[in-house]
């Protein structure tokens, strides 16, 4: 990643499954890989989707796929999230999304 642009890792379990873990990702961008990756409704929690979330904690589960999705907003429009227990497939999805989402933002 570009400075500025935060940091993480990716990281694969003995059943096949991701977990990837990101620090200090631009808000923004994250929303856009979200919703690029999760589809337009993955954000409940307002009416300005992710971009306007607050600063806050929130965590997600989805029973079906037993995966675990959690979102730390910080207050400085920055977001530490980690995405447990997907498939591999589904984490390459949204790595790509993020990165699409970062290079657009370079551009901006």
């Amino acid at each position: 990643m570009t400075p500025g642009e935060g940091r993480g890792k990716v990281c694969l379990d003995d059943h096949g499954r991701a977990t990837i873990e990101f620090e200090n990702v631009p808000k923004a961008a994250v929303g856009t890989a979200m919703r690029s990756a999760g589809g337009a409704d993955w954000f409940d929690e307002g009416p300005g989707e992710f971009a306007d979330a607050e600063p806050g904690q929130y965590p997600y589960e989805d029973e079906q796929a037993y995966a675990e999705y959690e979102f730390d907003v910080n207050a400085d429009g920055t977001v530490t999230f980690g995405i447990s227990y997907v498939k591999v497939d589904d984490i390459v999805t949204m790595l790509e999304a993020l990165e699409r989402a970062l290079a657009d933002q370079r551009l901006d």
